[in-house]
């Protein structure tokens, strides 16, 4: 990630589906907070599908696969006063060696 971008208010729009209906956005206090929020939904998708495993352990390779499978993704990050940048590749610009490893919260 962009060192100097860190702290920096970002907003992420998305859209889940080709269905254009549930297009939305969320605004975070810094990119960490975007990110792992978009691994908080990639881990809800998980957990539907696995809801008897208590703990799961996924490589940033099939969050990639999971983000590249959705309708579309951008993030804005706040470069000043009324100024965005885009960032296409927000996690992707993460470390790529990071390894998730979570319980599930009942």
């Amino acid at each position: 990630m962009l060192p100097l971008l860190a702290n920096r208010h970002t907003i992420v729009l998305m859209q889940t589906s080709q269905n254009r209906a549930p297009r939305t956005f969320v605004d975070y206090d810094s990119i960490s907070q975007a990110v792992d929020s978009i691994c908080g939904l990639y881990e809800r998708k998980l957990k539907k599908l696995n809801p008897a495993t208590q703990n799961i352990t996924y490589d940033i390779g099939v969050l990639y696969n999971f983000i590249d499978g959705l309708a579309d993704m951008i993030a804005l990050v706040q470069k000043g006063h009324l100024k965005w940048m885009p960032f296409h590749h927000m996690i992707k610009d993460c470390d790529s060696r990071r390894t998730f490893t979570r319980p599930w919260s009942h």
